[in-house]
């Protein structure tokens, strides 16, 4: 399903998936972080030491220094100090997180969690070379305002969701400005995939890609491409799955305008 990706190589946690969260900047600043965070669903805590049960996705930690396995650059492997988490072993300086409950399994690729609780990133699996292993992903609609509106499909602790995604008016079709320059990639992760996305609502012939950094693959739109924004509000919806407000339409940042896609 996935491509080549980093495992724990020894001790309680071998064979288990590593992971990182795109809005994570160490040493300076962190996405995920220790202590019990307010969110829509509840008290939450992104993360702690590796053996903390409270944590959704707790650090993997170490004693000493961290070894690279086969496929693994030792030139990448690195550690940082956290209070209320330990010494946490971070791979092309990106901290690194368990999820799973088991070796093998990969249940916390492509997590968004923009506001519940406020992580304000993507969790994806980490490649050999420190960049993320994309999944196929989906798009498909929503609705914000009474619009409908392109979307796309991700993962959260509560479910499915369909977050909004937006263009950048500084972009091209062969150039994705926001995603060369890591701190706009920070605040709008590019919308990422393994081959072509499905879709559902949606014409396939506007649905197209483009390379960027890492060897990645770009969703775009009519040419354009695709963004999610990090700091996307969400509301509690009915049955308890939150709904999505769009928010991110009309900021002007890093010399453009992202903007949602109407009527798709």
């Amino acid at each position: 399903m996935f491509g080549p990706a980093l495992v724990v190589g020894s001790g309680p946690y071998k064979g288990f998936t590593l992971y990182f969260i795109s809005s994570d900047n160490a040493p300076h600043s962190y996405g995920c972080t220790p202590g019990v965070t307010k969110t829509v669903v509840g008290p939450l805590t992104c993360t702690g030491p590796s053996n903390d049960k409270n944590a959704e996705w707790p650090a993997i930690t170490t004693n000493g220094k961290p070894v690279a396995g086969p496929g693994v650059s030792a030139k990448w492997l690195g550690t940082v100090y956290r209070k209320g988490v330990g010494t946490q072993i971070t791979y092309r300086n990106h901290p690194l997180y368990l999820f799973d409950q088991q070796p093998g399994a990969v249940s916390g690729e492509g997590w968004f969690e923009p506001g519940l609780p406020p992580w304000f990133g993507v969790w994806w699996v980490m490649s050999p070379g420190g960049y993320p292993v994309p999944w196929a992903g989906s798009l498909t609609t929503t609705k914000v305002g009474g619009k409908t509106i392109l979307a796309a499909q991700y993962s959260t602790g509560v479910g499915w969701i369909n977050f909004p995604v937006y263009t950048f008016s500084a972009d091209s079709p062969s150039y994705s400005a926001c995603a060369a320059s890591v701190a706009c990639a920070r605040a709008w992760p590019p919308v990422i995939t393994s081959g072509g996305p499905g879709w559902t609502g949606v014409p396939p012939s506007q649905i197209g890609g483009l390379s960027i950094p890492g060897n990645l693959q770009q969703v775009s739109w009519a040419g354009k491409p695709l963004y999610l924004f990090s700091h996307e509000q969400l509301a509690p919806g009915p049955g308890g799955t939150p709904v999505t407000a769009g928010n991110g339409n009309g900021i002007k940042a890093f010399g453009g305008t992202f903007s949602l896609v109407v009527n798709p």
